[in-house]
């Protein structure tokens, strides 16, 4: 996908981003700024690289089925940015990474904490070389507290940030028990936060001067996004416990069963609730004290539910979607990923992609959801290689020599 001659410079267009993360929150953050136009320059280790290459199958190939090394996973976070392969446990690849650094406008890693100091790349290092830099560290558990020094992993944070808990059916109900969300998503709600948080500091820099450390921590993000639960628990409310698909403060909110399979109504005041009863033919439902109310809703739950499953399973999903969608009541099908990007909606918002790449050729991609009218998200590179830009951006960056990047990659510092 090649971008117009004449599109505008991106909203970041004048920041230049080194990122040493890996797998998907810290790339996230990465390719989100990226997106939005910033120069972004991934740092990876010679030979292997980011964990998430080789995080398939599915791979890549190319138009000949050769695989490219690079897994579907490692492909959906890590568009819009240049491969340098650098050794920096070695001295000389330390030298070339802080230099990077202090002509950088941002830095983004997730090393398990404090272990970039041995290589003097921590943030009081860095910044002591570029006081202008924006430093963010993105951890399991954070820069401090008793457990600072563990490693965390999405999966686990689910389930200690109390997400697993709210996630899945019923105790005691056939599948009942602990379920992550299907996507690693405290790692992508970490990314999202990462990529704010950059954008605020680099603000305040606008009237310091001075770049400051990030210290983003996914089992604070998981506890922030709690949302509404953990607030009904600080509330006084009882304990949230899994309920399925069901919402734990309106009612109907949830899948329902169809003549042909399964909707999901998610009716959010009174007014949709008696639009609905109309639509159905039940306008008896809407005038009932019962059921009038959210409140009396929630109040009566399993009654209202037990008799709208009655009624769902007497049209098919389709007729069901036609008829509320006249009386302007939300609702809508469960798709398959396939179904997805099949969607009319989806398909006119353009939310499946082709980009170039270097080995295989037009490759799909999802899209950005930011939506800019005039500093539009831009897509000038599909993802990169391993070290595919190492001697591109070194001259750029540092004005190396093609002699002097020879004898490191002789020494196999460079990949």
């Amino acid at each position: 996908m090649s971008m117009p001659a004449t599109m505008p410079p991106g909203a970041l267009a004048t920041v230049k981003v080194l990122d040493l993360s890996r797998v998907l929150a810290g790339p996230w953050a990465g390719q989100t700024l990226g997106d939005l136009g910033a120069d972004v320059v991934k740092v990876e280790r010679p030979g292997t690289g980011d964990d998430s290459r080789a995080w398939g199958p599915p791979f890549l190939s190319d138009g000949q089925g050769r695989p490219t090394g690079e897994s579907a996973y490692y492909l959906c976070t890590n568009r819009n940015k240049q491969s340098i392969a650098i050794d920096f446990t070695r001295p000389e690849g330390q030298a070339l990474v802080r230099a990077l650094a202090a002509g950088s406008d941002v830095l983004i890693e997730n090393f398990k904490t404090g272990g970039l100091a041995a290589y003097g790349l921590d943030y009081a290092s860095l910044s002591a070389l570029n006081p202008r830099l924006v430093y963010c560290s993105i951890t399991g558990f954070g820069q401090t507290g008793p457990y600072a020094h563990r490693a965390g992993y999405d999966f686990l944070i689910q389930g200690m940030g109390g997400l697993m808990s709210i996630t899945g059916q019923p105790d005691g109900t056939p599948g009942g028990g602990p379920a992550k969300v299907g996507v690693a998503l405290t790692d992508i709600l970490t990314g999202l936060y990462a990529s704010t948080a950059i954008l605020a500091a680099l603000q305040a820099r606008e009237r310091t001067g001075r770049g400051q450390h990030i210290d983003l921590a996914l089992l604070d993000v998981q506890v922030a996004c709690l949302a509404n639960q953990g607030m009904n628990h600080l509330y006084g409310g009882p304990p949230p416990t899994r309920m399925g698909n069901a919402h734990p403060n309106t009612v109907p909110y949830q899948d329902f069963p169809t003549a042909d399979g399964h909707m999901i109504l998610a009716i959010g005041n009174d007014g949709q609730f008696a639009r609905f009863c109309h639509a159905a033919g039940r306008p008896e439902w809407a005038a009932d004290a019962r059921f009038a109310t959210n409140a009396a809703r929630l109040a009566y739950r399993d009654l209202l539910v037990g008799l709208l499953r009655a009624l769902t399973v007497q049209r098919s999903t389709r007729d069901w979607i036609a008829l509320l969608e006249q009386h302007a009541v939300p609702c809508g099908p469960i798709h398959s990923v396939a179904e997805v990007f099949a969607d009319a909606q989806v398909r006119a918002r353009g939310m499946q992609i082709a980009m170039d790449h270097a080995q295989a050729g037009p490759i799909p991609l999802v899209a950005s959801p930011m939506r800019l009218s005039d500093t539009p998200v831009q897509y000038r590179s599909a993802p990169p290689q391993l070290g595919q830009h190492t001697r591109e951006v070194l001259a750029r960056r540092l004005d190396l020599s093609p002699e002097a990047m020879d004898e490191l990659a002789q020494q196999g510092v460079l990949g």
